[in-house]
């Protein structure tokens, strides 16, 4: 039963991980450069490193890159709070 268990887990990682791969390569390639303007002119060096990460977040970068969001959100903190003041 546990080996039952064990396989299906395994599999749906390695599914996970295979759709983030194949999303990762098109997102390295197209996808970076659309919702980030800073990376449309990334390096090949750069599109390499960002594959992994985008392997493992891939369902949040579909998401954004389907919404077409052009600029990376402004991140929200104490600080820019206490300078909009």
């Amino acid at each position: 039963m546990t080996e039952a268990i064990a396989r299906v887990f395994l599999g749906l990682v390695a599914g996970y991980a295979a759709l983030g791969l194949v999303f990762a390569l098109a997102f390295a390639l197209v996808g970076a450069g659309r919702l980030d303007p800073n990376a449309r002119h990334g390096s090949p060096g750069f599109r390499l490193l960002i594959v992994p990460g985008a392997t493992a977040l891939w369902p949040i970068l579909l998401r954004r890159w389907l919404r077409g969001a052009g600029e990376p959100p402004l991140e929200r903190n104490a600080h820019r709070r206490a300078a909009a003041r």
